[in-house]
């Protein structure tokens, strides 16, 4: 198994979060979209995050946000990035990082995904997302053809992302795979991962 960087998201509960990061991933994500299942609608119950000297890199998930939200959200809990699931513009990407934020752009790939679409954000996100493509916003827990990623010829390293499971052994022997992005096959209910599965899927993937 190869060796990559995994971000496990859509952590919501604060006792199961703790339990996760004894996992040691290198991300957690927490999504402040309100269309999701995952939703942290108040994100004050989790500043206990910011007290913790060794957490992982803490990522702020946001679907088309305005920016003053962002900004109220990370006044109360510390984000080291954002990441973008909507139509979001590459200048907003710009003005984030510039900020200080990791960048991360997350795209919906299906048969007919035009990767040029990703080249004006080349430089101004730092990561890219590929998830399955879907008419509704954020993940659909369904995996997308890993061989249209034979299409990607672009810089930007990538997270891959949407039916990763326990399962999972084999990934895309792709230059810029990044890592992985692990949510709702994982889990109990929505927000809370299950660890015992999480550590089996670890294990394999970190050659342990």
């Amino acid at each position: 198994m190869i060796r990559g960087q995994v971000k496990i998201c859509g952590l919501k509960d604060p006792g199961n979060i703790l339990e996760v990061i004894q996992l040691k991933p290198d991300w957690i994500g927490l999504i402040f979209y309100p269309g999701s299942l995952r939703y942290i609608s108040d994100p004050k119950y989790l500043e206990f995050l910011n007290k913790l000297p060794d957490r992982p890199l803490t990522v702020g998930v946001f679907v088309n946000p305005d920016i003053k939200d962002i900004r109220n959200i990370t006044e109360v809990i510390r984000l080291d990035a954002i990441q973008l699931h909507g139509s979001e513009t590459p200048e907003l990407c710009e003005e984030l990082r510039r900020e200080g934020y990791t960048l991360i752009k997350a795209f919906g790939i299906h048969p007919g995904f035009d990767f040029n679409l990703t080249d004006p954000y080349h430089g101004k996100a730092d990561y890219f997302l590929f998830d399955t493509g879907s008419p509704k916003l954020g993940g659909t827990g369904e995996q997308f053809a890993w061989s249209l990623l034979n299409k990607y010829q672009g810089e930007t390293p990538y997270f891959l992302s949407g039916g990763l499971s326990p399962e999972t052994q084999i990934f895309p022997n792709h230059r810029q795979f990044a890592g992985v992005d692990l949510n709702s096959r994982f889990e109990t209910a929505p927000g809370i991962k299950h660890i015992g599965l999480l550590q089996k899927f670890l294990k394999q993937f970190r050659n342990e």
